[in-house]
């Protein structure tokens, strides 16, 4: 991606930054005394999920080319801490394991890791349904770890939205529905996914800025 990118993300940030509060503060204005006598609880959330996308672009010895991580199940965790009845901090997991399609190349088959570790904020929009949609969003670091001891790690910046419907039965229990897009930025033109053991060996050189997957959720929620 272009440098129009670069500009954008911080933007994003701070855009998102300032919402998050601006909006749970609106959905503040009139509490009701049970309300006001709100006390900071907290929230974990296991959840399964399947992951789809994810693609580096790398220089060949023609063309630019494409590798793709292949769809596959993922599995995290959220835990969140209430910061009032219709929003919460939050720290979020997520990994997955799968294959990168490395068809074009000399290499065989090679298994990556790709995990995210993220804080940011989730806002609960309740309604005359049982039913409460949200929306989520986080930023933090995304790594991906080739398997095999033979190959570093690669730890970048990424952002993340999602949002869904949380089905509860109780105060304390909820089925989460959701789907989250996660953007990863890279350095474009630089090689990854090296020797480990301090040699020059590099798997490839990456000529994309940005890795995208979007990963859909199955949670449940318990609140205490």
């Amino acid at each position: 991606m272009s440098g129009s990118t670069r500009m954008f993300l911080p933007l994003l940030v701070i855009s998102s930054a300032l919402l998050v509060p601006a909006i749970a503060l609106a959905q503040g204005e009139g509490d009701s005394r049970e309300e006001r006598d709100f006390r900071p609880h907290f929230e974990f959330t296991p959840f399964a999920g399947y992951r789809v996308g994810g693609e580096f672009d790398y220089d060949g010895t023609a063309a630019t080319q494409s590798l793709d991580i292949r769809d596959n199940s993922s599995w995290g965790v959220d835990v969140g801490l209430y910061r009032d009845y219709a929003s919460f901090y939050e720290v979020l997991y997520s990994q997955q394991t799968s294959l990168l399609e490395t068809r074009g190349t000399s290499l065989g088959r090679l298994q990556l890791g790709t995990e995210y570790a993220h804080f940011g904020g989730t806002l609960l929009f309740p309604q005359d349904n049982w039913f409460v949609p949200y929306l989520s969003m986080t930023i933090g670091a995304t790594k991906f770890d080739p398997q095999g001891d033979q190959y570093r790690s690669e730890t970048d910046f990424s952002l993340s939205l999602g949002g869904g419907l949380r089905l509860p039965f109780n105060e304390h229990a909820a089925v989460v529905l959701g789907v989250r897009g996660y953007l990863t930025f890279v350095d474009a033109n630089t090689r990854i996914f090296c020797v480990s053991n301090g040699g020059g060996a590099c798997l490839f050189s990456i000529s994309g800025s940005s890795f995208f997957q979007a990963e859909a959720q199955l949670g449940f929620a318990l609140t205490f």
